[in-house]
């Protein structure tokens, strides 16, 4: 398993970002309050994250990080709303630019994910043409049937 990159203790849980996956656990009385007491730990794949909303602490207020989950259903009415959000950590404004620097890098790590998975794909997409130019060359297959082949290979 690899190393925690960040660990965020917040108000109402605590934020671990690893290389792929975030982990949220909650503990201690405000998180039980606002999520409940028999919530565990969530973890979330850094692929199923499409967006990060980030409210900075201020003297009057905690700040929060939420994470908008692909097919997810946040809250988005800000700040109270946030801390009942399963997807939210509420932080004191001390933490302002480690979380600054916490979205940054899960923005590049969904960029770095992202451009592995399309790499993966395009090399898949290859080794199928490449089998399929093998079949033809063998005979087992005709021209005709070889383009229709490729056409579904690369229209997926």
């Amino acid at each position: 398993m690899e190393g925690i990159l960040f660990n965020l203790e917040g108000v109402n849980g605590q934020l671990e970002v690893y290389e792929n996956r975030i982990v949220i656990k909650r503990k201690g009385a405000i998180s039980k309050l606002t999520q409940g007491f028999f919530k565990g730990d969530k973890e979330i794949l850094i692929s199923r994250i499409s967006a990060i909303q980030l409210k900075l602490g201020t003297k009057w207020t905690n700040g929060y990080i939420q994470l908008t989950l692909s097919g997810g259903n946040e809250n988005t009415k800000g700040l109270f709303d946030a801390t009942k959000d399963e997807n939210t950590v509420m932080f004191d404004k001390k933490y302002n630019d480690e979380v600054i620097k916490i979205k940054e890098s899960i923005y590049e790590l969904i960029e770095r994910n992202t451009n592995s998975n399309n790499t993966m794909n395009i090399s898949s997409v290859a080794d199928e043409l490449m089998k399929l130019k093998k079949l033809l060359d063998e005979g087992i297959l005709n021209e005709d049937e070889f383009q229709i082949e490729k056409n579904k290979i690369l229209n997926k």
